[in-house]
């Protein structure tokens, strides 16, 4: 059966062709985001859902929303959408942060030219008939420092025009690395230099906790004076009251702003400063940028219900389409074996390692990771996903640790599992043949031999004459079906491991008789 996709916004319409091309069946229905009730009576129908900003996403859309795999925001901002309830619903969240940010960029630039030379005002004055040639005196920009505040996607792009304009360019973002700032050819400063020393100041940043009122009255006030700012990246980054008393002042010679903190902003602060300029949120409005993002997002979200690929999620690591078919049956070894390790698990777990050897450690560990640890937490926090795992784990104190190693294996690709509970340590290891079928190999440092199965039970056992014969005769008496039977020892008389796949289930009688064996430590039933 064809995934179904629904478009709740105005998108360019290219992006319905997008789909049906590849095998998707679409309904655009642009308004519907308007009305949530609406949209969450229809939700339930789709496996994907298209939006830009004026759908919004929320917990009623997201309670009916039970075939939802992904949801595609045709632009940067997914502001619109509950993330960490899309997150915990095992929901992918893509976007398209390249689509626009050319677009976005330039706009930014324009703006800061508008308040160099007060574009705007100038305009109006003249074509009101007035010629007030000695009223416009404006700066050039050539020789000027322009601070950018976020050096990611769109401010990059920025840094680049700056420079290409003859402008001095210092950034402020404690993600940019000392490398790739002198690739941009940016001096990378604290935000305390970066106020002090900035003729122009341009934020690109999200808006997140961190951000919020980066430009707040107390850093405005740090600012040189004769600043001038531009804001084309969210509302909220600047605190609006004390930007209008700085500009009342004169300490802020000017400031340009396409985003407020409440829009549609049809009242505002800074509305009628003469030396404020405002746009409406026109970042992303250019016939390119709107034709981008929508063949993008489309694009993205087919490659994922099609094939698994997952370009731009902001919840999930990306999997590219080539690698997707590959990295499947690693990604369910990965998992079961969590699953394995959570099932045997009775107490806390403090600490996850995963380690990678061979083809494993060249394919996208962080996926696996994700894998893993939603294994491992299922048999104890029913919902779990490979999207909402790490956040869970994380909220839970659980440490999450991936390695890769060189190390020589009898396996072309290895993946272990080390989990950590109460002080004490359990491993276990698999692998994939090449049959596609995930297998374990190593448990606690015992080699066993033996497929993932619905049904299994785990026993661990001291080695001695007559176990296997009772064990099995006892699951007989049952009527329990043996489909595989593994076993694993490590010396003569010491440890030993039973993995048998039987038909059915057995009950929690039969599992208790197994655990009075004397020679059993351990008797578990498993379930995959």
């Amino acid at each position: 059966m064809a995934p179904r996709v629904l478009i709740s916004d105005k998108i360019s319409t290219a992006a319905v062709q997008i789909f049906k091309d590849r095998g998707v069946e679409v309904d655009y229905l642009p308004d519907l985001g308007k009305d949530r009730d609406a949209l969450a009576a229809v939700i339930g129908g789709y496996d994907g859902l298209a939006i830009r900003s004026t759908t919004k996403v929320t917990s009623k859309v997201l309670a009916d929303a039970g075939n939802l795999k992904v949801i595609g925001r045709a632009g940067i901002g997914v502001d619109n959408v509950d993330l960490s309830l899309a997150t915990a619903k095992g929901v992918i969240v893509m976007n398209t942060p390249y689509g626009n940010s050319i677009t976005a960029a330039e706009h930014a630039i324009a703006l800061m030219f508008s308040i160099a030379r007060e574009i705007p005002a100038a305009d109006h004055s003249t074509q009101e008939g007035l010629w007030e040639k000695n009223r416009f005196l404006g700066v050039e920009i050539t020789g000027k420092t322009l601070g950018i505040i976020g050096c990611g996607n769109i401010g990059s792009v920025v840094a680049d025009r700056a420079i290409g304009l003859k402008m001095k360019v210092v950034a402020f973002d404690p993600f940019l690395s000392p490398e790739r700032a002198v690739a941009l050819g940016v001096e990378k400063v604290e935000l305390e230099d970066l106020l002090a020393r900035a003729d122009f100041i341009s934020l690109h940043t999200p808006l997140t906790d961190r951000t919020r009122n980066i430009l707040s009255a107390e850093n405005i006030a740090r600012t040189k004076p004769g600043v001038r700012i531009v804001n084309c990246a969210r509302g909220g980054l600047l605190d609006e009251a004390a930007l209008r008393e700085a500009l009342d002042s004169g300490h802020v010679a000017g400031a340009a702003l396409d985003v407020f903190l409440v829009e549609p902003a049809t009242e505002n602060v800074l509305f009628g400063h003469p030396r404020v300029v405002c746009t409406p949120h026109l970042g992303a409005a250019t016939t390119e940028a709107q034709e981008n993002v929508a063949l993008q997002i489309a694009e993205q979200m087919s490659d994922y219900l099609t094939r698994g690929a997952i370009t731009n999620a902001v919840n999930f690591p990306s999997i590219s389409a080539e690698e997707a078919p590959k990295l499947r049956p690693f990604i369910t070894l990965a998992e079961r074996l969590g699953s394995f390790a959570g099932q045997l698990t009775d107490s806390n777990i403090s600490r996850v390692r995963l380690t990678y050897q061979g083809e494993a450690a060249r394919m996208n560990m962080r996926a696996l990771t994700s894998a893993a640890v939603a294994g491992l937490l299922r048999p104890v926090l029913a919902g779990v996903n490979v999207v909402s795992a790490p956040t869970i784990a994380k909220e839970r104190g659980i440490v999450v640790e991936e390695t890769s190693s060189d190390a020589e294996s009898d396996y072309d690709a290895l993946i272990t599992l080390m989990v950590e509970a109460d002080g004490t340590q359990r491993s276990v290891s698999g692998t994939v043949f090449a049959d596609g079928k995930a297998r374990i190999v190593d448990i606690k440092g015992i080699k066993v031999d033996a497929e993932f199965a619905p049904s299994m039970i785990y026993v661990a056992n001291e080695d001695r004459p007559g176990f296997v014969g009772h064990f099995a005769s006892m699951l007989g008496d049952a009527g329990i079906n043996i489909a595989t039977f593994a076993l694993g020892r490590a010396t003569q008389g010491g440890d030993a491991i039973a993995l048998v796949q039987i038909d059915g289930t057995a009950p929690d009688e039969v599992i208790e008789r197994v655990r009075a064996l004397p020679m059993v430590r351990q008797a578990k039933p498993l379930a995959f």
